[in-house]
């Protein structure tokens, strides 16, 4: 029973809101409907009972009173009911009460021959009968049962549409804020429901539309405050920044001014960065989308990258890049590349962050392989922290320990470039070590 309970259970937590209120109202109106019918039909049974009862006492007195006159039964003065005297059908408890002295009745209606019998002593020892046959009044009574049935399935049938009409409107407008809130969180942060309720009113899903919409329209200006904060403090820094740049090419050379230009060349790119991350922030990015074969491309973006890297499968063969710019060649098949539409300078941007990451966070040898449309940066460290796999790239956060666990900048640069371009970033593990990251392209 447990088990048939948990298996409802389960079903009935698997339907969608609206089914279920469909269901419970039908259900409802069903009890409601089979209680009503009941009333119904023991009232009426009652009445005619009680009815019936009367009708016979009365055919009795009636009969009694042509018996003791005539001393017979006389048929056509008795009528419908059937008189007779010690009747061997006489049902035994009312035999047992007419000997007692008692003048009772008695029904049967659940024999094939319903009947209500009423009975009185005559004579000493004798029993006087009459007998009245209800079968007419039993198929009154289930006449009257098949159509409370039937009105009950057709309530039962009008609740469970009006509930499903009701309830269609409100999973309608539960399944708009559900959508608006997954439009919020990927980014939309101008999306609002829009459901407002009757002023004066109690509506539960207008008063959560509210909230909702609140709660979007304070989260947008905190975070377009903080977007527009990242941006002009990037901003700022550049005028000094490139003083500071010039000021350093001028110092003796030496170590220090070698630690130092160093130093302005990081904070440069870091507010670089800071202003490419406020600029995809805020949606203002167009890219250039062009038709380029993809091969080449990725060789020429890995030779530029600085980072050592071998490229299989470019232009049928596989060739190793590096800084240098120095390549060698190995059979790797004939296939050729295939073309993408891209932004060139955002996919090098998206490219080059993923080989940097993979030589700074890595280990060697690492490996681009290209394939269609795809391209993978694999490399042999030890992989993406756990927590950037769970929940994606964080700001300022790298891959050094001294600085915790993260991704920093790069990756958070090149998955929102590839947003732009409308390709696919994805980042995983590789057994027994080694971490993959998977560029997938439009094809052009």
């Amino acid at each position: 029973m447990k088990a048939v309970l948990t298996r409802y259970r389960h079903l009935l937590r698997a339907l969608g809101l609206r089914w279920k209120i469909s269901i419970l109202l039908a259900v409802g109106c069903s009890l409601v409907a089979v209680a009503i019918g009941l009333l119904i039909h023991e009232a009426r049974a009652r009445q005619i009972a009680d009815a019936a009862r009367v009708s016979a006492t009365n055919q009795l007195i009636s009969v009694r009173k042509v018996y003791e006159l005539t001393g017979r039964l006389d048929a056509d003065k008795v009528g419908e009911a059937d008189a007779r005297i010690d009747c061997p059908e006489l049902p035994a408890p009312l035999r047992t009460a007419a000997l007692a002295g008692e003048r009772t009745t008695y029904l049967d209606m659940s024999g094939p021959h319903p009947a209500v019998w009423a009975a009185r002593p005559v004579g000493g020892a004798h029993v006087l009968s009459v007998r009245l046959s209800l079968t007419d009044d039993r198929e009154e009574l289930a006449e009257l049962d098949r159509g409370l049935v039937a009105y009950g399935v057709v309530v039962v049938a009008l609740a469970a549409v009006g509930g499903a009409l009701i309830a269609s409107r409100l999973s309608r407008e539960l399944r708009t804020a559900a959508e608006t809130a997954r439009r919020i969180s990927a980014g939309e942060l101008d999306a609002r429901i829009g459901l407002s309720g009757v002023p004066g009113t109690r509506d539960e899903v207008a008063e959560l539309s509210s909230a909702v919409d609140t709660m979007a329209a304070s989260l947008q200006q905190r975070l377009e405050a903080e977007q527009r904060f990242t941006a002009d403090v990037a901003h700022e820094l550049r005028t000094p920044l490139t003083g500071l740049h010039t000021a350093a090419e001028l110092l003796p050379p030496g170590r220090p001014t070698e630690l130092v230009r160093d130093r302005v060349a990081a904070l440069r790119t870091l507010t670089e960065d800071l202003l490419e991350v406020a600029r995809l922030d805020a949606n203002r990015e167009e890219p250039q989308l062009e038709a380029h074969r993809l091969g080449p491309l990725v060789e020429s973006i890995t030779r530029r990258s600085g980072v050592t890297a071998q490229v299989v499968g470019a232009s049928g063969a596989a060739g190793a890049s590096g800084a240098s710019g120095a390549s060698g060649t190995e059979a790797a098949g004939t296939a050729e590349a295939a073309y993408v539409r891209t932004d060139v300078r955002r996919f090098e941007r998206i490219l080059t962050n993923l080989l940097a990451n993979a030589r700074r966070h890595g280990g060697e040898p690492v490996t681009v392989t290209v394939s269609g449309t795809t391209v993978t940066v694999r490399d042999r460290g030890p992989g993406f922290p756990e927590k950037l796999l769970r929940e994606g790239p964080q700001r300022f956060l790298t891959g050094a320990a001294e600085r915790g666990q993260g991704a920093g900048l790069g990756l958070t640069i090149a998955l929102g470039q590839a947003q732009v371009i409308g390709a696919r970033v994805t980042l995983e593990n590789l057994p027994p070590s080694g971490a993959l990251a998977t560029v997938v392209l439009p094809p052009a």
